[in-house]
């Protein structure tokens, strides 16, 4: 008999990984709309009715007993703390605690983001790199890793988690900023980015899932190297599309949103050692070009 895995946090991502971990586990999918359920069945996923804002919807995962959580979440949209991975915790303990500690799930996997590691100024950032968030949505990422490590600690299950930076694919490429004319940095004042296949993400998940370490942090990128300005322009000319206006930073300031600012001003380039170590871990699209080019091949 399979084991239970539960998800958490069924978007594309989950969907890409459901694929790959259908084969070995029992798929559960916790949802909080009706209206997913068709598309949860159809992806081999049972759906479990339950919002991660409303403690008391989740009785039905305490009862669940998952060998196996896969935390995709997001965290709420304000505030410092992660009450959703909060709440997640406390309903996979409360069962737990009338019953057995065993019927405890053994492993959980939860994706973070690389925002936690803040701006490193264009430096190598390991996953020994020490975390400084600068905004309020990448303290929350950091909260709810530090809630997942110690509740994995004091229950003896095995967590990792996957510090993850901008996803792409095929269908997640920035065309419509291209199309919009949005500007990037001048090369001079430009910030490194990090990457990832939405692909290799869910390859990396099922990995982390099999040769993970307990309590161990990954950084889930790819190889490129690439400023921000650098990857819009290697995207602008694959859809023969014009270069984004390359502002200063004091001209971005005045003409870009906080939020989509933040973004552009951190600047950091992930090492990627581990996973390809620990997790055994062999990247499809090793950098954005190789992706592009793939998408020529399928053309052809």
């Amino acid at each position: 008999m399979k084991n239970r895995l539960l998800i958490v946090g069924c978007g594309d991502i989950a969907a890409r990984a459901a694929a790959l971990l259908g084969k070995h586990y029992q798929l559960f999918g916790l949802s909080r709309k009706a209206e997913n359920y068709r598309n949860l069945r159809a992806l081999g996923i049972t759906p479990i009715a339950g919002d991660l804002d409303q403690p008391a919807s989740l009785r039905k995962i305490s009862g669940l007993a998952p060998h196996t959580v896969l935390h995709l979440a997001p965290p709420p949209g304000d505030g410092e703390r992660d009450t959703r991975t909060l709440h997640l915790l406390s309903a996979l303990s409360r069962h737990a605690a009338k019953v057995q500690k065993s019927i405890l799930p053994q492993q959980l996997a939860y994706i973070s983001t690389s925002g936690v590691y803040g701006d490193c100024n264009g430096n190598r950032v390991s996953e020994n790199y020490p975390a400084s968030p600068k905004n309020a949505r990448a303290f929350r990422r950091l909260d709810a890793e530090r809630q997942i490590r110690s509740w994995g600690i004091r229950n003896g299950v095995r967590v990792s988690i996957l510090r993850v930076p901008g996803i792409y694919a095929q269908d997640r490429l920035p065309i419509e900023r291209l199309k919009q004319g949005t500007p990037a940095l001048l090369p001079a004042e430009d910030s490194y980015t990090n990457h990832i296949h939405a692909d290799d993400l869910a390859r990396i998940i099922v990995a982390a899932l099999r040769f993970g370490r307990s309590g161990r942090i990954y950084n889930a990128s790819d190889d490129s190297c690439l400023k921000m300005g650098e990857y819009f322009d290697l995207v602008a000319d694959h859809f023969n599309l014009p270069h984004p206006k390359k502002i200063t930073r004091q001209e971005a300031r005045e003409m870009i949103s906080p939020s989509l600012l933040s973004f552009m001003l951190e600047s950091r380039r992930l090492t990627n050692e581990r996973i390809k170590r620990e997790l055994r871990v062999r990247l499809r699209y090793p950098t954005v070009a190789d992706c592009l080019v793939s998408m020529n091949r399928d053309i052809d």
